[in-house]
């Protein structure tokens, strides 16, 4: 692994720090994430409602909440049309309460993955037109469905599409409405909201035109949910949603939320982005994966606590046996990548194997990407056709790369990092030989090594609770806001590192007393407390790191790297880090989350990259 120093220049970090009245530790992340000046500092650490940008600037949107008004107040009959994974499932729930509080009503259809598949079909908007259907609104779907809106048109049957995916090069469907700020000629500033972010942009409109932008704060938990499950940029408009929606998902109210808590063994209070990310979103994802999406807008609809539970339970059920079928298959793609040297060593891989659950594959594609660096295609083959989802790393267009041989499936579609698609049995090996040439033309062997960026040098001796709280002011951390990560070098193994259910490692450090390389940092300053003030401040001295006896460090699935690399008590080590606090009321503290560990080698390259 390489390590990459985040740049910032240091003249803006001084200006901003002076202006915004920063520590300069603040200062020098928000400028290294795009941040220039004080207004936009104090609008990204200080988000609200009034950040919000008007529902009115987005193209259609006018007509589209017009329909639907109209909709309500004749009591028409409307059917949301939705997707099947977080993303999806929660924009039907905030759009079908919105239209409710407004006083209509509307039914939703929800794809299932395996048997209809990605998108909006003829049949079902057949079905719906039969049943008296004359509005339905698509989430998360339909920028693509140009067949299903001139089927919506020959059945009379009025079709808004809000998406937040890219449209085709030759426009959008013929649709009464399209709401999607990436489609040309929309001139809405946030261009990266998830599907639930465009139609929480509908259902706030319909909320504030009719005296109800009130009730706004309480749709943000579901928008924070999908925007970080998601993972679009929490930047701009999403970083209002993620930071405000968070704050609200701390004091539940739904029954089916606080349901999901409970079997997530999360504590309200204390929810993070990451928690979001990788436990509650999993669980609703897991559905829609292993069998039906309407669970998860069931869980948000109920009243009974009872009932909330039991499909809380059903949810997490779910993804326990979705966790089970990835490790199947991630083991089986194993195997064969080490029975099978042709096949390891194409510059990108495609695995194959029967009857691999399709819903989980992508998952599968995602951890053999994390492991061996290469994009990566999984496949499921059933009855002569393999179904596919692949995922990518950051030197390499995926889509672009399935373009380059377009002929050889039946279906595809996705994106840089993202793709889904199917094709003949026979024609794998064909794929796998195209894909592999067309790769190796774009890579080298470079790209395949995996690179940890980092913000600076931190001597762990300069590692408090006062710097701690300065980097709270960042959260909610994710895709273009991520959580900062440090540098210590020459820090010593304190005691024998210490493996914990067998894949994990807890060990002890003591830092070496200035940083070797990258720029100072200067950071809140604070007196050690003495054992007394901890003890009274909970449990164990927080700031342990200045009292000689070092900092506890976690790291996550590295006990098998730790072991191989011979690390032992008195081992001088380079650590990346990002600072965590363990609330234990006997043992916590401030202590480090490890991103990477090596042996001390004391060697960095001029450009900041190392190892």
């Amino acid at each position: 692994m390489r390590w990459h120093l985040r740049s910032a220049d240091e003249e803006r970090v001084s200006s901003l720090a002076a202006e915004a009245d920063l520590p300069l530790v603040v200062a020098r992340l928000l400028v290294a994430r795009g941040i220039a000046n004080g207004e936009e500092a104090q609008r990204f650490l200080h988000p609200s409602l009034e950040h919000l940008h008007s529902p009115h600037l987005m193209l259609g949107m006018d007509k589209a909440a017009e329909r639907l008004r109209r909709a309500i107040a004749n009591r028409e009959q409307v059917l949301i049309y939705g997707d099947y994974d977080v993303d999806g499932t929660t924009a039907v729930v905030i759009l079908k309460t919105a239209i409710e509080l407004c006083g209509g009503s509307a039914d939703f259809h929800v794809p299932h993955r395996i048997r209809e598949g990605y998108g909006m079909k003829d049949d079902v908007i057949e079905r719906a037109a039969a049943a008296g259907v004359s509005l339905i609104v698509s989430v998360d779907t339909g920028i693509r469905a140009f067949a299903a809106a001139e089927t919506a048109q020959r059945a009379g049957v009025d079709l808004i599409v809000t998406d937040h995916h890219l449209p085709e090069g030759h426009g959008v469907p013929p649709a009464l409405a399209v709401l999607n700020p990436n489609q040309a000629g929309c001139a809405y500033p946030c261009k990266a909201l998830c599907g639930a972010g465009v139609a929480f942009k509908l259902a706030q409109l319909l909320l504030e035109e009719t005296g109800r932008a009130r009730l706004l704060p309480s749709f943000l938990k579901m928008v924070a949910i999908a925007t970080i499950a998601d993972a679009v940029p929490l930047i701009g408009e999403n970083r209002v949603f993620a930071k405000l929606g968070l704050d609200g998902l701390r004091h539940p109210v739904n029954v089916g939320l606080k349901a999901l808590l409970e079997v997530s063994a999360l504590s309200a209070k204390k929810l993070s982005a990451s928690d979001v990310g990788f436990r509650i979103a999993p669980r609703l994802n897991a559905a829609g994966r292993m069998d039906v999406a309407q669970d998860v807008v069931d869980l948000f609809s109920v009243k009974d606590t009872e009932r909330a539970r039991e499909i809380a339970a059903r949810l997490n059920q779910l993804n326990s046996d979705r966790q089970q079928e990835e490790k199947r298959i991630f083991e089986a793609v194993e195997e064969r990548l080490a029975s099978a040297p042709d096949v390891r060593d194409t510059y990108c891989l495609v695995v194959d194997g029967d009857q691999w659950h399709r819903g989980v594959i992508g998952i599968a594609a995602t951890r053999v990407v994390e492991r061996y660096g290469r994009p990566t295609l999984v496949l499921s083959r059933e009855d002569g056709e393999a179904y596919g989802s692949g995922r990518s790393i950051p030197a390499f267009h995926l889509l672009d790369a399935l373009e380059s041989c377009r002929d050889m499936f039946t279906r595809f579609g996705g994106h840089a990092h993202a793709v889904g698609f199917s094709l003949p049995c026979d024609r794998v090996p064909a794929l796998r030989a195209a894909l592999d040439t067309y790769a190796r033309e774009r890579l080298t062997p470079a790209d395949f090594e995996r690179v940890l960026e980092y913000d600076g040098e931190l001597p762990l001796n300069e590692v408090t609770p006062a710097l701690y709280e300065c980097l709270q002011r960042l959260e909610p951390f994710g895709m273009s806001n991520p959580e900062p990560v440090f540098a210590a070098r020459g820090a010593r193994v304190a005691f024998p590192p210490k493996i914990l259910k067998e894949k994990h490692v807890k060990m002890r450090l003591i830092g070496a007393p200035h940083p070797e390389g990258g720029p100072p940092l200067s950071l809140p300053v604070e007196p050690a407390p003495s054992a007394a003030e901890g003890e009274r401040q909970g449990g164990a001295v927080p700031n342990s790191s200045r009292n000689g006896r070092g900092i506890d460090a976690l790291g996550w699935r590295m006990a098998e790297r730790v072991q191989q690399a011979s690390i032992l008590a008195g081992d001088l080590v380079d650590v990346a880090f990002t600072l965590d606090l363990n609330d234990h009321p006997e043992f916590g503290g401030l202590e480090l989350r490890l991103e990477d560990i090596v042996k001390s080698a004391h060697a960095q390259s001029a450009t900041g990259a190392t190892r």
